[in-house]
């Protein structure tokens, strides 16, 4: 087991060894694993003391964590997740945050905090986590990772803590783009919808208007650089006719349902202590009604149809991540949960149209790291993962 400290990603669960196979295509990686994931041997407390005391020691592994197994993957580890992976700070009230390895003084970012944490301090090789509204997208841009947030239903969930399973997905993180590759190839298996060798690339001219001055100037440069080593097919698109706020707010509500039909009846029988932020999400996501849902719902399957079909079968969008680099540990909550509803609005995109988002540590401001997105078709998981090692790495 790695050193826990002081990185504060994995949780002091006491050590029991995992079997995994002795060869196959993952020999010789270690992986961590959120806790939100179900370890033979281990509780899986879902980053709340509630929770943690309800779960027990399980018998069987989640499937995903199984499959990594047995392509011969040693498991080191769980880490720490935001309290029932409602959040995107990477600050757990009962637990701590975890330490960014790439910018010790800003937030990793959350809900896969622990995982982005034991990745970028090289804790282990890769590790897993969930995103339902950004949570490996944003902790990878935050740390200077690679990340995937995979076409929705395309990796089994089961044996793993629902938040909103209309958006729930599992993805992982690692420093360099072979070892995600090998991953992806365990867990993705062939696309469904294999994009050609050197697609066409859209840049999302809407969300260029709402990101950070600086951020703006660092995606230009670099599409300057992909202009310059002959990807001529880059061009802006408006990419979506309806209002950015218009699907925030659809993301919002749909998702705040679902985490109420999948945690409201816990927190009521058993009073479960949930800190700032994730209390106040749970309190309003209490007060939903499906009437209220309906109109939300039909608005992500017109968006979703309209996003599809401006990808249609050949193309990749491109924008930043995040709107910005991560904000500083020290920084107040307000103006954290500024910036998480400001991402919210960048992120929720992918997650409406059920779309795989790869993001890449190819930008940064300041010497500080962003990502670098690609959004492509349903399906498309791999042919992006193969489009990133054709993209230049800024040194």
């Amino acid at each position: 087991m790695p050193t826990r400290l002081p990185s504060h990603c994995y949780l002091p669960y006491p050590a029991t060894p995992v079997a995994h196979a002795d060869n196959g295509p993952l020999h010789g990686l270690s992986f961590a694993v959120k806790d939100i994931y179900d370890v033979a041997g281990y509780p899986t407390g879902c980053g709340n003391p509630h929770m943690l005391a309800l779960s027990g020691i399980k018998q069987d592994s989640a499937p995903v964590v199984q499959r990594l197994l047995d392509a011969g993957a040693c498991f080191n580890g769980k880490v720490v997740t935001d309290e029932l992976a409602f959040s995107m700070t990477g600050r757990n009230s009962h637990f701590g945050t975890p330490l960014n390895g790439a910018t010790p003084d800003r937030i990793p970012g959350g809900s896969s905090s622990g995982s982005a944490s034991a990745v970028s301090n090289h804790l282990c090789d890769f590790a897993i986590g969930s995103d339902t509204g950004g949570s490996v997208r944003a902790p990878a841009s935050h740390c200077g990772l690679i990340g995937l947030r995979p076409t929705h239903d395309r990796i089994t969930l089961t044996g793993t803590m629902p938040l909103a399973p209309g958006f729930d997905t599992c993805g992982w993180f690692a420093r360099d783009l072979e070892t995600f590759s090998r991953v992806g190839t365990t867990l993705l298996g062939d696309d469904s919808h294999a994009l050609p060798d050197i697609p066409r690339l859209l840049l999302a001219s809407d969300i260029l208007e709402a990101v950070a001055t600086p951020v703006r100037a660092a995606f230009a440069s670099y599409i300057d650089t992909l202009r310059g080593i002959g990807f001529d097919s880059l061009r802006p698109v408006q990419a979506w006719t309806h209002p950015t706020t218009d699907l925030y707010w659809a993301f919002r509500y749909i998702q705040g349902w679902q985490a109420w039909q999948s945690h409201g009846q816990a927190i009521d029988r058993y009073g479960l202590q949930l800190g700032p932020g994730v209390h106040e999400r749970f309190e309003w996501s209490r007060q939903l009604t499906q009437a209220q849902i309906q109109p939300h719902m039909a608005l992500q399957q017109a968006f979703a149809t309209q996003f599809q079909a401006l990808l249609g079968h050949d193309s990749v969008l491109l924008m930043p991540t995040m709107p910005d680099v991560a904000p500083l540990v020290a920084q107040p909550d307000s103006e954290q949960e500024d910036y998480r509803n400001r991402s919210l609005a960048m992120l929720c995109l992918a997650g409406l149209a059920g779309m795989p988002q790869l993001t890449l540590p190819y930008l940064s401001v300041a010497g500080v790291p962003l990502g670098l997105s690609l959004i492509g078709p349903r399906g498309s998981d791999q042919s992006l993962i193969a489009l990133a090692a054709r993209l230049p790495r800024p040194r």
